[in-house]
């Protein structure tokens, strides 16, 4: 099994792309438009939503697994426009397992398929999903699990690493926010009552390309050791980065654009230090995954 094809090709999508063909899978990225970033393999324009694409693509490909990590992701705009987040990740899937039923099927799910009113999930809680981007992709794991019993769902806690910098960018995942900001002199606002477990995203990248080959199938938890908020969090970016930590200001949950995320937006998991396919492989704490990432950043220390 050494034909991959991923639907999607942001921030995950490359990362993971670029770790599994150092080890030497032929894989390929397709999506709508053409990826920005550092993606130098194959690509193919794929609008997965259009009925016969899925399996035109695994048949150019000759994929013998499918990696769903496609979007929309913006949390904030799927909970303005929840019918389209719906037949988007809930669609797509359905159509993964209609026109590719034999194929590896991998699914890259959320934190928010939960409510937040407690700490911290493992994978033995039954959801309750915060937000329409969660419930979005609630649906797409009943439906191929429901297909496919041999599927693998991996929900994921605030995925971060370096991104390039450059127009149209758009968003960027937190840590390269914060990076940005505070090593300009700015100030950046952190909620103080919105709980993580960050992964980083070479890490994430590492054990998703140990598990995509077959194996372990079902629901898995993959997220970083350390429980955060993000506003500790910016603190430690800005601290690791030799920037003052000040610049990162304390606001509530509620106040912008995390209003609709789940309070604690935090993983465990119970079968990922068991599966075989993983040993040896380790997950880096945020101090770790700061030093990691700190010399691509190249900033000045103040």
């Amino acid at each position: 099994m050494r034909q991959v094809l991923i639907i999607g090709s942001g921030f995950i999508g490359q990362r993971l792309g670029q770790a599994l063909r150092e080890e030497g899978f032929s894989v390929a990225l397709s999506s709508r438009h053409r990826p920005k970033g550092r993606w130098a393999g194959d690509w193919l324009g794929l609008d997965a939503s259009r009925p016969g694409a899925i399996a035109e693509a695994v048949g150019t490909t000759g994929a013998h697994a499918v990696v769903l990590v496609h979007g929309p992701s913006d949390i904030t705009g799927c909970e303005n426009a929840p019918e389209t987040a719906m037949a988007t990740h809930a669609g797509i899937a359905t159509r993964l397992c209609q026109e590719a039923p034999t194929v590896r099927k991998v699914l890259i799910s959320t934190d928010n398929v939960f409510d937040g009113q407690d700490t911290c999930y493992d994978e033995s809680r039954v959801p309750s999903p915060a937000n329409a981007y969660g419930r979005a992709k609630l649906a797409a794991e009943r439906v191929l699990l429901a297909a496919d019993p041999s599927a693998l769902i991996v929900r994921t806690s605030l995925v971060y690493g370096y991104e390039p910098r450059g127009p149209g960018r758009g968003w960027r995942n937190f840590f390269m926010v914060v990076a940005d900001t505070v090593s300009s002199g700015q100030t950046v606002q952190a909620p103080v009552d919105h709980w993580n477990t960050p992964i980083l995203v070479d890490d994430a990248a590492a054990v998703l390309t140990r598990l995509i080959p077959g194996g372990p199938s079902g629901v898995l938890h993959l997220a970083g050791p350390d429980r955060v908020s993000r506003f500790e969090w910016g603190r430690l970016i800005a601290e690791s980065l030799g920037q003052d930590p000040n610049l990162v200001r304390p606001v509530e949950r509620a106040a912008g654009r995390y209003s609709c995320r789940p309070a604690n937006a935090c993983l465990r998991s119970l079968r990922l230090h068991h599966l075989p396919e993983l040993s040896g492989l380790s997950i880096s704490g945020l101090a770790a995954g700061a030093a990691r990432l700190g010399p691509l950043l190249d900033v000045p220390p103040r």
